[in-house]
């Protein structure tokens, strides 16, 4: 058997997000020495556009799409909560580990995912054939506010229907009295930050952090809103920089950075 990774051993971390992604990220850390603390600072609400993901799940049960698209797991929460239902007939393609295990756990089987290699939405495009066969397919693509349509102009251009929905809006919720006493006393001691909407939430609610708190930040947009609110940068000794990398390294060799989106 081989030895767990231990780089990251002694590190309280919190994990800002539930569900799949959460437990999926949970287990990296724990992998890797860590001890995630599961502290989700942001949530799912209704879409400002309800009458039309409405219609459009409607259109879903009733078969209507042969394809649907998802890149985050919540979009498994928000079928849920509509209790709609993927028919057989309409398969599903996705992107991120995280996306796929919440289908399958759903019972819903996932025909095209981005492979390990580019878990990107391009890398979806890369794997999925059937979009590329002359065939006019019916697609339908759900996603939240934040995100970019990337895979809904990538199909408009090779001329498919595609039924473009903002199905969630993200939303910060209050961390609970423990979390937020364990991240001001610094006895969580590494913050991953893993959306701009998670760096707004960590810099409004934790507005004293122990200088020694180490912050990582995923992806180049989150760093940017990161400092645009004001979020310290944990002390920069060596063993911290080490610590930050491989926290970073390890979240992005475990789901898409596009899951880490708003």
């Amino acid at each position: 058997m081989t030895a767990p990774d231990t780089s990251l051993s002694g590190l309280r971390v919190l994990v800002p997000r539930g569900g799949a992604w959460g437990a999926i990220v949970a287990r990296a850390l724990r992998s890797a020495g860590a001890n995630p603390v599961m502290g989700p600072l942001v949530d799912f609400a209704q879409t400002s556009d309800e009458g039309r993901l409405v219609e459009a799940l409607r259109r879903l049960e009733a078969g209507e799409y042969d394809w649907m698209t998802a890149t985050t797991a919540t979009v498994v929460d928000v079928l849920a909560h509509h209790q709609a239902v993927i028919p057989p007939t309409t398969r599903v393609a996705a992107v991120g580990e995280a996306t796929v295990a919440a289908f399958e756990a759903a019972g819903y089987p996932v025909s095209r995912a981005a492979s390990y290699s580019n878990y990107t939405p391009a890398g979806l495009l890369d794997v999925w054939p059937e979009i590329d066969e002359g065939k006019h397919l019916k697609v339908l693509t759900l996603r939240s506010d934040q995100a970019k349509p990337v895979l809904t102009e990538a199909l408009v251009k090779r001329g498919h229907d595609v039924t473009q929905v903002v199905s969630f809006r993200t939303v910060g919720v209050q961390a609970s009295i423990p979390v937020r006493e364990d991240v001001e006393s610094g006895r969580i001691n590494a913050l991953l930050i893993s959306s701009p909407r998670v760096a707004r939430e960590v810099a409004t609610q934790f507005p004293n952090l122990p200088d020694s708190t180490l912050i990582a930040c995923i992806g180049p947009h989150t760093h940017e809103e990161a400092v645009a609110a004001g979020l310290p940068h944990s002390v920069d000794h060596e063993t911290d920089s080490e610590q930050k990398r491989a926290l970073i390294e390890l979240i992005e060799s475990t789901v898409d950075y596009g899951e880490m989106q708003d």
